[in-house]
């Protein structure tokens, strides 16, 4: 009886004592390892701390109240044709709405905070105030945390945007109060407008002719050139609330 349990126990010691390499086949529950990095040049939106800094990018979060992503169909939680009210209860008491008006030339708009910080803004026709029964037509951000599904968005420079999205055309218009844009060859959709320059500085990042057309275009930029902020909006489309 004692050699029967002595040979039990040697039995289960070797047990323990396997190749560890054993653990490391496919059936395996080990902790599974975390992503690639992003590829070189690409930016990804700011991460809180309880993310691993490796997490994939913002187009993978469901909307939401956290969700950073810009699209054709909006920002963040925000999307184009939603009504101002169906934004609010879906943001709750953690978003304060706050008019500026007048905000540009033209509009008026509703800044949009959560944790003190300005989101994004919906933006109106001026003098004509935003009820909670009127759908979305507008939406603005300059907040570097929100970006495209490429990793672009204020804050990023134009040249490595035009590396995600081709060659960019800039243009302005006196006409558009001289508000400066660019768009690329690939994208990233029609509803969705990039502006340039600097808050507060009227210098522009294009280099154009000497030409005094109201409206200019050129290919060339200067190396300081940066996406000031983006721009969603209908283009035209009526912008009725979704259907369910």
């Amino acid at each position: 009886m004692k050699l029967h349990w002595l040979l039990t126990g040697i039995f289960i010691t070797l047990a323990g004592c396997t190749n560890p390499a054993a653990n490391n086949s496919p059936t395996s529950t080990t902790t599974p390892l975390p992503p690639p990095p992003p590829p070189p040049g690409s930016i990804v939106a700011p991460q809180s701390s309880a993310e691993s800094p490796n997490d994939t990018p913002a187009k993978d979060t469901p909307a939401g109240a956290n969700s950073q992503t810009i699209s054709e169909l909006g920002i963040g939680s925000a999307t184009v044709g939603m009504t101002l009210g169906e934004l609010k209860e879906k943001l709750g008491k953690t978003a304060e709405f706050t008019v500026q008006s007048p905000y540009i030339v033209d509009f008026d708009a509703i800044a949009v905070s959560e944790a003190g910080t300005v989101q994004y803004y919906i933006l109106y026709p001026a003098q004509t105030p935003l009820e909670d029964s009127d759908p979305i037509r507008f939406l603005l951000t300059d907040n570097p945390s929100y970006r495209t599904d490429t990793g672009v968005g204020p804050g990023t420079p134009l040249k490595q945007a035009e590396e995600v999205y081709g060659d960019a055309t800039l243009s302005y218009s006196l006409g558009n109060e001289g508000r400066e844009y660019v768009k690329f060859e690939k994208g990233p959709g029609k509803n969705i407008a990039f502006r340039l320059g600097a808050v507060g500085d009227n210098s522009l990042a294009g280099i154009y002719s000497t030409s005094t057309n109201e409206f200019q275009e050129t290919n060339e930029y200067r190396e300081t050139a940066t996406i000031r902020s983006v721009l969603v909006d209908c283009r035209g489309q009526e912008c009725a609330k979704p259907s369910n």
